[in-house]
Protein backbone atom coordinates (compact mmCIF):
# COMPACT_ATOMS: atom_id res chain seq x y z
CA UNK A 1 0.00 0.00 0.00
CA UNK A 2 1.40 3.27 -0.89
CA UNK A 3 2.49 5.54 1.84
CA UNK A 4 0.56 8.61 2.17
CA UNK A 5 1.67 12.19 3.75
CA UNK A 6 0.13 13.85 7.12
CA UNK A 7 -1.46 16.32 5.00
CA UNK A 8 -3.06 13.82 2.68
CA UNK A 9 -3.92 11.83 5.92
CA UNK A 10 -5.58 15.05 7.24
CA UNK A 11 -7.84 15.53 4.47
CA UNK A 12 -8.75 12.34 4.07
CA UNK A 13 -10.86 13.26 7.04
CA UNK A 14 -13.18 15.82 5.11
CA UNK A 15 -14.13 12.51 2.90
CA UNK A 16 -17.09 10.29 4.30
CA UNK A 17 -15.58 6.97 3.35
CA UNK A 18 -17.03 5.81 0.00
CA UNK A 19 -20.40 6.97 0.15
CA UNK A 20 -21.54 8.44 -2.78
CA UNK A 21 -21.61 12.51 -2.86
CA UNK A 22 -24.13 14.87 -4.87
CA UNK A 23 -22.17 16.78 -7.25
CA UNK A 24 -21.85 20.22 -5.07
CA UNK A 25 -21.88 17.85 -1.68
CA UNK A 26 -18.29 16.56 -3.55
CA UNK A 27 -17.41 20.38 -4.96
CA UNK A 28 -17.60 21.13 -0.96
CA UNK A 29 -15.64 17.89 0.40
CA UNK A 30 -12.96 18.50 -2.07
CA UNK A 31 -12.73 22.23 -0.49
CA UNK A 32 -12.59 21.00 2.67
CA UNK A 33 -9.41 18.53 1.79
CA UNK A 34 -7.53 20.93 0.24
CA UNK A 35 -4.00 21.58 1.26
CA UNK A 36 -2.13 22.58 -1.54
CA UNK A 37 -0.68 26.27 -1.86
CA UNK A 38 -1.94 26.55 -5.30
CA UNK A 39 -4.92 26.76 -7.14
CA UNK A 40 -5.85 22.93 -7.88
CA UNK A 41 -7.26 21.64 -10.92
CA UNK A 42 -10.43 19.41 -10.25
CA UNK A 43 -10.93 16.17 -12.54
CA UNK A 44 -13.64 14.11 -13.11
CA UNK A 45 -12.72 10.49 -13.42
CA UNK A 46 -15.66 7.99 -14.83
CA UNK A 47 -15.86 4.09 -14.53
CA UNK A 48 -17.86 2.50 -17.76
CA UNK A 49 -18.59 -0.88 -18.57
CA UNK A 50 -17.05 -0.93 -22.05
CA UNK A 51 -14.16 -3.07 -23.58
CA UNK A 52 -11.73 -0.43 -25.51
CA UNK A 53 -10.76 -3.64 -27.18
CA UNK A 54 -13.78 -3.70 -29.12
CA UNK A 55 -14.75 -1.56 -32.38
CA UNK A 56 -18.59 -0.99 -31.44
CA UNK A 57 -17.08 0.05 -27.55
CA UNK A 58 -15.05 2.98 -28.64
CA UNK A 59 -16.15 6.16 -26.94
CA UNK A 60 -14.18 9.75 -27.89
CA UNK A 61 -15.66 13.23 -28.12
CA UNK A 62 -16.09 16.79 -26.62
CA UNK A 63 -17.78 18.75 -23.80
CA UNK A 64 -18.51 22.34 -24.28
CA UNK A 65 -17.94 23.16 -20.36
CA UNK A 66 -20.08 26.21 -19.18
CA UNK A 67 -17.90 27.91 -17.02
CA UNK A 68 -14.53 26.87 -18.99
CA UNK A 69 -11.42 24.80 -16.90
CA UNK A 70 -9.87 27.82 -15.48
CA UNK A 71 -6.80 28.01 -17.84
CA UNK A 72 -5.90 29.64 -20.56
CA UNK A 73 -6.05 27.48 -23.42
CA UNK A 74 -3.02 27.47 -26.30
CA UNK A 75 -4.46 26.53 -29.40
CA UNK A 76 -2.53 25.51 -32.49
CA UNK A 77 -3.90 25.68 -35.97
CA UNK A 78 -2.44 23.54 -39.15
CA UNK A 79 -3.54 25.48 -41.84
CA UNK A 80 -2.73 27.08 -45.13
CA UNK A 81 -3.66 29.97 -47.95
CA UNK A 82 -6.75 31.98 -46.44
CA UNK A 83 -7.50 29.73 -43.92
CA UNK A 84 -4.00 31.58 -41.84
CA UNK A 85 -5.70 35.08 -41.36
CA UNK A 86 -8.92 33.09 -40.25
CA UNK A 87 -6.91 31.04 -37.41
CA UNK A 88 -5.04 34.21 -36.65
CA UNK A 89 -8.47 36.44 -36.35
CA UNK A 90 -10.59 33.81 -34.06
CA UNK A 91 -7.72 33.71 -31.46
CA UNK A 92 -5.44 30.53 -32.26
CA UNK A 93 -2.44 31.34 -30.87
CA UNK A 94 0.26 28.90 -32.97
CA UNK A 95 -0.78 28.82 -36.52
CA UNK A 96 0.95 27.45 -39.58
CA UNK A 97 1.67 25.08 -42.05
CA UNK A 98 4.75 22.96 -43.43
CA UNK A 99 7.07 24.52 -41.63
CA UNK A 100 4.75 24.02 -38.09
CA UNK A 101 4.57 20.45 -38.94
CA UNK A 102 8.72 19.99 -38.96
CA UNK A 103 8.65 22.49 -35.41
CA UNK A 104 6.12 19.42 -34.04
CA UNK A 105 8.59 16.65 -35.51
CA UNK A 106 11.49 18.80 -33.91
CA UNK A 107 9.82 18.71 -30.49
CA UNK A 108 7.79 21.69 -30.11
CA UNK A 109 4.92 20.94 -28.03
CA UNK A 110 3.61 24.27 -26.14
CA UNK A 111 0.21 23.68 -27.18
CA UNK A 112 -2.69 22.42 -25.31
CA UNK A 113 -5.25 21.19 -28.35
CA UNK A 114 -4.09 21.04 -32.05
CA UNK A 115 -6.63 21.69 -34.88
CA UNK A 116 -6.06 21.23 -38.38
CA UNK A 117 -7.92 21.75 -42.08
CA UNK A 118 -8.86 19.16 -43.99
CA UNK A 119 -6.98 19.80 -46.81
CA UNK A 120 -3.83 19.63 -44.38
CA UNK A 121 -3.96 16.18 -43.41
CA UNK A 122 -2.33 14.27 -45.83
CA UNK A 123 0.53 16.08 -44.29
CA UNK A 124 -0.28 16.14 -40.68
CA UNK A 125 -0.74 12.59 -40.83
CA UNK A 126 3.46 12.02 -40.31
CA UNK A 127 2.46 13.55 -36.54
CA UNK A 128 0.69 10.47 -35.78
CA UNK A 129 3.72 8.91 -33.82
CA UNK A 130 4.46 12.45 -32.18
CA UNK A 131 0.79 13.36 -30.72
CA UNK A 132 -1.11 10.27 -31.07
CA UNK A 133 0.10 9.00 -27.35
CA UNK A 134 -0.34 12.94 -25.94
CA UNK A 135 -3.54 12.82 -27.20
CA UNK A 136 -2.88 15.73 -29.27
CA UNK A 137 -3.52 14.43 -32.72
CA UNK A 138 -6.57 16.57 -34.79
CA UNK A 139 -9.25 13.78 -35.43
CA UNK A 140 -12.46 14.01 -37.24
CA UNK A 141 -13.99 11.74 -34.08
CA UNK A 142 -13.03 14.75 -31.50
CA UNK A 143 -13.54 17.63 -33.91
CA UNK A 144 -10.32 19.00 -34.50
CA UNK A 145 -10.27 18.60 -38.27
CA UNK A 146 -12.01 21.29 -39.31
CA UNK A 147 -13.05 23.17 -42.69
CA UNK A 148 -12.05 26.55 -42.95
CA UNK A 149 -15.23 27.76 -41.97
CA UNK A 150 -15.89 26.32 -38.94
CA UNK A 151 -12.37 27.12 -37.68
CA UNK A 152 -13.94 30.56 -35.68
CA UNK A 153 -16.29 28.29 -33.75
CA UNK A 154 -14.04 25.32 -32.90
CA UNK A 155 -11.56 28.14 -31.89
CA UNK A 156 -13.69 29.89 -30.00
CA UNK A 157 -15.67 26.87 -28.26
CA UNK A 158 -12.49 25.63 -27.07
CA UNK A 159 -10.78 28.85 -25.53
CA UNK A 160 -14.40 29.19 -23.77
CA UNK A 161 -14.05 25.75 -22.39
CA UNK A 162 -14.26 22.75 -24.57
CA UNK A 163 -12.97 20.40 -23.19
CA UNK A 164 -11.93 16.50 -25.31
CA UNK A 165 -13.00 13.03 -23.71
CA UNK A 166 -11.49 9.79 -24.34
CA UNK A 167 -11.80 6.25 -23.13
CA UNK A 168 -8.23 4.64 -21.88
CA UNK A 169 -7.01 1.06 -22.39
CA UNK A 170 -8.98 0.22 -18.53
CA UNK A 171 -12.37 1.40 -19.16
CA UNK A 172 -11.81 5.02 -17.59
CA UNK A 173 -12.10 8.16 -18.89
CA UNK A 174 -10.14 11.10 -17.09
CA UNK A 175 -11.37 14.70 -17.89
CA UNK A 176 -10.67 18.27 -15.81
CA UNK A 177 -13.50 20.23 -15.15
CA UNK A 178 -12.30 23.22 -13.38
CA UNK A 179 -10.50 24.75 -10.57
CA UNK A 180 -10.56 24.57 -6.87
CA UNK A 181 -11.22 28.13 -6.72
CA UNK A 182 -14.54 27.77 -9.10
CA UNK A 183 -18.02 28.61 -7.14
CA UNK A 184 -19.31 25.43 -5.80
CA UNK A 185 -22.41 25.54 -8.51
CA UNK A 186 -20.44 26.32 -11.55
CA UNK A 187 -18.55 23.65 -10.68
CA UNK A 188 -21.41 21.54 -10.14
CA UNK A 189 -22.85 22.65 -13.60
CA UNK A 190 -19.44 22.00 -15.39
CA UNK A 191 -19.57 17.93 -14.20
CA UNK A 192 -23.41 17.75 -14.96
CA UNK A 193 -22.27 19.53 -18.72
CA UNK A 194 -19.41 16.53 -19.04
CA UNK A 195 -21.50 13.85 -17.71
CA UNK A 196 -24.30 14.59 -20.25
CA UNK A 197 -22.07 15.24 -23.30
CA UNK A 198 -20.58 11.33 -22.10
CA UNK A 199 -24.03 9.79 -21.84
CA UNK A 200 -25.24 11.37 -25.13
CA UNK A 201 -21.93 9.93 -27.10
CA UNK A 202 -22.62 5.86 -25.65
CA UNK A 203 -21.46 3.87 -28.35
CA UNK A 204 -23.94 1.32 -29.89
CA UNK A 205 -22.39 -1.72 -28.67
CA UNK A 206 -22.87 -0.42 -24.97
CA UNK A 207 -25.07 -2.46 -22.80
CA UNK A 208 -26.28 -2.41 -18.94
CA UNK A 209 -25.17 0.17 -16.78
CA UNK A 210 -22.81 2.25 -18.82
CA UNK A 211 -21.20 4.44 -15.82
CA UNK A 212 -20.61 2.27 -13.17
CA UNK A 213 -18.67 4.87 -10.70
CA UNK A 214 -17.80 8.82 -10.86
CA UNK A 215 -15.16 10.28 -9.23
CA UNK A 216 -13.96 13.44 -8.19
CA UNK A 217 -10.54 14.80 -7.61
CA UNK A 218 -8.14 17.60 -7.25
CA UNK A 219 -4.59 17.50 -7.93
CA UNK A 220 -3.15 16.89 -4.53
CA UNK A 221 -6.90 15.83 -2.67
CA UNK A 222 -8.62 12.13 -2.34
CA UNK A 223 -11.06 10.84 -4.53
CA UNK A 224 -14.65 11.58 -3.48
CA UNK A 225 -17.26 9.21 -5.35
CA UNK A 226 -19.95 10.79 -7.06
CA UNK A 227 -23.69 9.15 -7.28
CA UNK A 228 -24.45 9.35 -10.92
CA UNK A 229 -28.38 8.56 -10.43
CA UNK A 230 -27.81 12.02 -8.34
CA UNK A 231 -25.91 13.54 -11.01
CA UNK A 232 -28.45 12.45 -13.22
CA UNK A 233 -31.11 14.06 -11.38
CA UNK A 234 -28.83 17.21 -11.58
CA UNK A 235 -28.70 16.90 -15.29
CA UNK A 236 -32.56 16.29 -15.09
CA UNK A 237 -33.36 19.40 -13.47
Amino acid sequence: MAHRGKQYTEALKAVEGDRPYSPVEAVKAAKEAAYAKFDETVELHIRTNLDPRRSDHQLRGLASLPHGIGKNVRVLVFTQGEAVSIAQEAGADIVGGEDLIKQVEGGFLDFDTAFSTQDMMSKVGRLGKVLGRRGLMPNPKSGTVVTPQDLPRAIQETKKGRVEFRLDRTSIIHVPVGKLSFDENKLAENITALVEAISRARPSGAKGQFIRSIYLSSTMGPGIRLDPRLTSALLAA
